[in-house]
C-alpha cells in the first residue's frame, strides 16, 4: 500500500470529495490504464472515460471485478470502492443519458493514478 498525503487520505480513507473541476484527471484524454492510488490495482481504461461536464473525471465502465458498490451512508447514492483495498473512488449513477452504457463512474482524481499505454 501507498503511502497517501494527508488530502488523499481525506478522500481515499475518510470518504471526502475533491473540489469539482480541480483534479488532474477531469480534463485529461491521454490512452492508458487508471490505476488505484492506494494499492495500484487496475480500475479503468481511458476508452471508457468521457466527458460528462460534472467537474469529476467520469467512466462509463469498469475493468470487470475492479470496482465495488455499497450504498452510500447519505441513504440515496452507491459509492464506490476499490475491490482490492477498500479505497474511496467517488459514486456511480445510472439513467443519466451521457453514454448507451448509460452509467457514470463520478470518480476522485486524487483516487487514481494514471499509467500510459
Amino acid at each position: 500500500m501507498k503511502i497517501l498525503s494527508e488530502e488523499e487520505k481525506r478522500i481515499i480513507l475518510l470518504k471526502g470529495t475533491e473540489t469539482p473541476f480541480s483534479g488532474k484527471y477531469n480534463d485529461f484524454y491521454e490512452k492508458g490504464i487508471y490505476l488505484c492510488k492506494q494499492c495500484g490495482s487496475k480500475l479503468y481504461k481511458s476508452e471508457d472515460k468521457f466527458k460528462s461536464g460534472c467537474g469529476w473525471p467520469s467512466f462509463d465502465d469498469e475493468i470487470s471485478g475492479a470496482v465495488k458498490r455499497i450504498p452510500d451512508k447519505d441513504g440515496v447514492r452507491t459509492e464506490i470502492v476499490c475491490s482490492n483495498c477498500n479505497a474511496h473512488l467517488g459514486h456511480v449513477f445510472e439513467g443519466e443519458g451521457f453514454t448507451e452504457k448509460n452509467i457514470r463512474h463520478c470518480v476522485n482524481s486524487i483516487s487514481l493514478e494514471f499509467v500510459k499505454g
